[in-house]
């Protein structure tokens, strides 16, 4: 009976939000073939707003646990980051979104777990026109699949690409070996990039700060002779996730949660 409840009560606000965005007109679509058609109707509108949230939201906190693991990994690294923070911020509030432009080795270190560990790996376009890549033919229409993991990690392209060196995101040229950080896709490129990358980078900035002030992280269970590392293994799937949960005991640093 509950179950039944559920699930009337979810198709009810599928359908409130449904008819709320009018999406049941006719309007033209980019392809001719289906110009007139009802190209989204209920069904693939419910599907869509299940990516938007499961999609949002499970890439956004693997990204979080993969930079905590970096950091606790890296304890200079996190040292340094606290005394930025400290030094822009203070010590009498957490940071927030306004702060973040101005913590340039914060951003560095987001950008360097992310570089190492993007959360969706590969992302496809399809082909506009005929074109030739690396001496490849590409034929119109076909479906490219990107790897912005191989990419990212790319030693032609960066210096010891597998070392978590967020010093390399300091500077514009950093360690692209003169080429521009276009190469630097770890939600994608291009107007077809993800569309959420504000909400989440925003999400990541608030959350990875609080972190860093507020706590001390003492890992349970983790790798190295006094398991004292996170263990930075990759499940597999479609998303970047760890494969051994991140288990730690977070010690209170400092409380600014009441401030």
């Amino acid at each position: 009976m509950r179950g039944s409840a559920y699930s009337a009560k979810q198709s009810y606000i599928l359908d409130t939000v449904y008819q709320f965005t009018n999406l049941s007109c006719n309007y033209t679509c980019w392809d001719d073939k289906l110009s007139g058609i009802n190209c989204l109707n209920k069904y693939p509108f419910q599907f869509f707003s299940q990516d938007l949230f499961t999609g949002g939201t499970s890439t956004t906190a693997d990204a979080i646990l993969w930079i905590l693991g970096e950091l606790v990994n890296h304890p200079a690294s996190f040292k340094k980051l606290r005394e930025e923070i400290d030094s822009v911020v203070g010590t009498e509030r957490l940071a927030d979104e306004a702060d973040i432009p101005n913590l340039p080795y914060f951003q560095a270190c987001v950008k360097e777990a992310m570089r190492l560990h993007p959360p969706v790996p590969l992302f496809d376009r399809v082909c506009r026109e005929d074109c030739k890549l690396a001496g490849h033919d590409i034929p119109k229409g076909i479906t490219m699949i990107m790897n912005a993991y191989s990419i990212m990690r790319d030693p032609k392209i960066w210096d010891n690409p597998n070392d978590f060196i967020p010093e390399r995101f300091l500077t514009e040229h950093d360690s692209t070996k003169g080429q521009n950080l276009q190469i630097y896709v770890p939600f994608g490129g291009g107007r077809r990039m993800c569309p959420g990358t504000n909400m989440s980078s925003s999400l990541i900035n608030c959350s990875v700060s609080a972190m860093v002030q507020c706590f001390d992280w003492k890992v349970v269970g983790g790798d190295g002779p006094d398991g004292s590392k996170v263990n930075m293994d990759t499940k597999a799937g479609v998303t970047m996730s760890l494969d051994k949960p991140f288990m730690s005991t977070p010690v209170l640093h400092r409380n600014l949660f009441s401030a």
